[in-house]
């Protein structure tokens, strides 16, 4: 990478979102390049534990300009989605350099410098599609559990017989939860799952009606900002988990795993519960999710979450920075493959807005409703 390189837009993040930019970026002709700090498309997938499927089927799962191969109604593996993506790098020649690291991102007159190494590049806008997941998020309370319990998270959970106990506490309810402790009691585990019940969103069911149009147009257009439960699921989507889409918590029951209230803290080097129960458990998975790390942006365009404040992707604080794949970025449908799309092209519009002598024919045939 060039030392000094001046570019009307840098797409920070080669996953999903990143490349989602870059096809509506590419399609307007624009000068950009998207960095990604790893060694090939679709690693973030790839690193996943290794029965995970999408919780979305097939039909719902491409990006803009190319359908997700494979039988409708399918749930595609990890292995498929980081498949898919190389694919659909290779397909619009998308200018994705893999392992650079952006260490820094600040102001330089009106545009921006990103930092790599020895390496800068200046740029009008930039768009951070690093996503949430950032690092892995494990309560406070882990510290106080007796030391011969075996802790993984799920960011790094494989298998079964990488948990060689048979007492498992899963920790979160959520999709990754609940799919693990469905996986750990069907190898013979007793299981046991705590959190609170975050609901379910029935994909499989509504995914088949009419084509699976009233599914999209539920958790594009009524789970949105724009309207009252939509923005109450934001808050419990970004601070709480999403509602469950494949499984179901009865069939979670059925298995034989355990449902409880949440942990609350330890107990005699054991996890206690909300109820005031303590757990026999010789292994926990924290399925907890992540919390997000900004910190490498020298900009003060953050909540007390560590959020990015945002309109739509757009920091009215910061023109010219955008954010694309964030969780319930406008929608519940920006957390799945399917619905970054939207969210990016809403965003490039943004950013050939800032330079309409440019592109002067070519706005409208990007821009979203």
């Amino acid at each position: 990478m060039s030392s000094d390189e001046s570019l009307q837009t840098i797409v920070i993040g080669g996953g999903q979102a990143g490349l989602a930019a870059g096809y509506f970026l590419a399609q307007q002709g624009a000068r950009f390049v998207i960095l990604d700090e790893n060694d090939r498309p679709g690693q973030a997938w790839r690193r996943r534990w290794d029965s995970l499927r999408l919780f979305t089927p097939s039909q719902f799962n491409g990006l803009p300009g190319m359908r997700f191969p494979g039988p409708d109604y399918a749930f595609p593996t990890k292995d498929e989605v980081a498949d898919y993506l190389t694919a659909y790098a290779q397909a619009f020649s998308l200018p994705v350099r893999y392992g650079v690291k952006v260490e820094r991102l600040r102001r330089a007159g009106q545009g921006y410098e990103v930092t790599a190494g020895q390496a800068r590049i200046l740029a009008q806008n930039v768009i951070v599609a690093t996503g949430p997941f950032h690092f892995p998020y494990t309560p406070p309370l882990s510290r106080d559990l007796a030391a011969d319990i075996l802790q993984v998270h799920s960011q790094d959970y494989r298998n079964p017989a990488q948990v060689a106990v048979r007492d498992v506490l899963v920790v979160g309810a959520g999709n990754s939860g609940a799919e693990i402790a469905l996986e750990l009691a069907k190898a013979g585990k007793r299981v046991w799952l705590a959190g609170r019940n975050v609901g379910r969103i029935p994909a499989d069911r509504l995914g088949k009606a009419f084509g699976g149009r009233p599914y999209w147009w539920f958790i594009s257009r009524v789970l949105s900002e724009s309207t009252p439960i939509g923005r109450k699921m934001r808050s419990n989507v970004l601070y709480h988990g999403s509602p469950l889409i494949r499984a179901e918590r009865r069939q979670v029951e059925a298995a034989g795993v355990e449902t409880t209230p949440r942990l609350r803290g330890a107990r005699g080097g054991q996890p206690e519960l909300d109820d005031g129960r303590t757990l026999p458990v010789e292994a926990v998975v924290w399925a907890t999710g992540y919390r997000p790390d900004f910190r490498w942006i020298d900009l003060p365009v953050f909540d007390e979450h560590g959020y990015p404040r945002h309109q739509r992707g757009v920091v009215p604080e910061a023109p010219g920075l955008y954010f694309a794949g964030l969780p319930f970025q406008t929608a519940l449908s920006s957390a799945l493959i399917g619905g970054v799309g939207s969210d990016a092209r809403y965003v490039v519009s943004q950013t050939l807005r800032r330079d309409p002598v440019a592109y002067p024919a070519n706005l409208e045939s990007v821009q979203t409703p």
